[in-house]
């Protein structure tokens, strides 16, 4: 069996932080959310994995690499346009070699991993096996009608009236028979190949598609209030540990539910978990509340930060008021200006968006 990654969104609903980063590499707990995806597949057993990028592909390729580093073989395959989840699939029939596969969306985090559904294909005659979420907006998404009987009988891209709360997570199974599926389809009304078009050809045709409703989470981080939902998550998901290089001092108080990586230095402060603090990072007479991750290299000094993503190279520094709820980019700096009279100063990108 084999993987395939689709990874070649450009990301519009995270800008400014998606203008000079590729989406699926932003971090959930101090790892990208793309590394996360290659970990769960690896786990499942399947070792050798395509990539699907497009204008992103050089940084992609840069932090991936060949994919020793993970255990794993990647294939990078070159999506020039966005036409759409079928498409991924067609253009990459030559990697895929008529073996079964699995197909995971490069910026989906899911609780409990893939290698359950992987045992239940492999071991079934299926041609397909579709995982399904219960989720409170389907019209967003691709959804699912079931029979009576469990099985489906229809799928429908984004419909203004879902025919249920049944959302396609962006995890599919599939055997050869795809590549026929996505051949036969037309593009949709807004000009992409939509896999539930080729997965509802293959129902139409006769062939088996199995449903699996996941009971657990599932999130898709591509805006910030999910990125910070999918961090909360996985931090509750992970094992703490202390890094034997990490400094913490007698002045310091962190609980037993807190992450020190590498080289981090924590200096007459509290941490409270579920958190985790980066590679070489210092937080110094401050406080960090729950559900917060502060990647590597970053400087932390007189604030209260809670619930918040701060991504590498940056600096939090003489804030007054809770940090909370936020996403801060890479080589950012947030700092008290001791001007007068008193106000707010900053550089804010493009769409963001800021609560005083």
């Amino acid at each position: 069996m084999k993987g395939l990654i689709l990874s070649g969104g450009k990301g519009t609903r995270l800008y400014p932080l998606t203008y000079t980063r590729a989406k699926q590499l932003i971090p959930v707990a101090n790892k990208p959310v793309l590394i996360r995806v290659i970990e769960a597949i690896r786990e499942a057993g399947v070792n050798e994995i395509g990539i699907v990028v497009g204008q992103t592909a050089a940084e992609i390729r840069e932090a991936l690499g060949d994919g020793d580093a993970w255990g794993v073989k990647l294939q990078y395959i070159m999506q020039d346009s966005p036409d759409g989840l079928a498409h991924a699939v067609k253009i990459s029939r030559d990697f895929l070699a008529g073996a079964p596969f699995v197909m995971f969306l490069g910026d989906n985090v899911i609780e409990g991993g893939i290698s359950s559904l992987i045992s239940d294909f492999a071991d079934n005659h299926w041609n397909c096996q579709i995982v399904l979420k219960r989720v409170d907006n389907p019209s967003a998404y691709g959804v699912a009608e079931l029979r009576p009987d469990g099985s489906i009988e229809q799928l429908i891209e984004k419909p203004t009236v879902p025919p249920s709360d049944l959302a396609l997570v962006g995890i599919y199974m599939f055997d050869h028979h795809i590549f026929e599926a996505v051949s036969e389809i037309q593009p949709s009304a807004r000009g992409e190949y939509e896999i539930t078009d080729a997965i509802q050809w293959l129902i139409d045709q006769g062939h088996t598609v199995f449903p699996h409703i996941h009971e657990g989470w599932w999130i898709d981080t591509g805006k910030p209030t999910d990125l910070l939902e999918a961090n909360s998550h996985v931090l509750e998901e992970i094992c703490p540990t202390i890094a034997a290089s990490a400094e913490i001092d007698s002045d310091s108080s962190i609980d037993s539910r807190v992450t020190v990586q590498d080289g981090a230095r924590i200096v007459n402060s509290i941490v409270r978990g579920p958190t985790i603090l980066g590679k070489d990072t210092v937080i110094e007479n401050s406080f960090i509340g729950p559900f917060t991750s502060i990647y590597h290299h970053c400087e932390i000094r007189n604030c209260q930060i809670e619930r918040s993503i701060i991504l590498e190279n940056s600096r939090v520094i003489d804030i007054d008021q809770t940090l909370r709820d936020s996403l801060i980019g890479r080589n950012a700096t947030v700092k008290r200006s001791d001007g007068k009279p008193s106000g707010i100063k900053m550089n804010l990108g493009d769409h963001g968006n800021l609560w005083v």
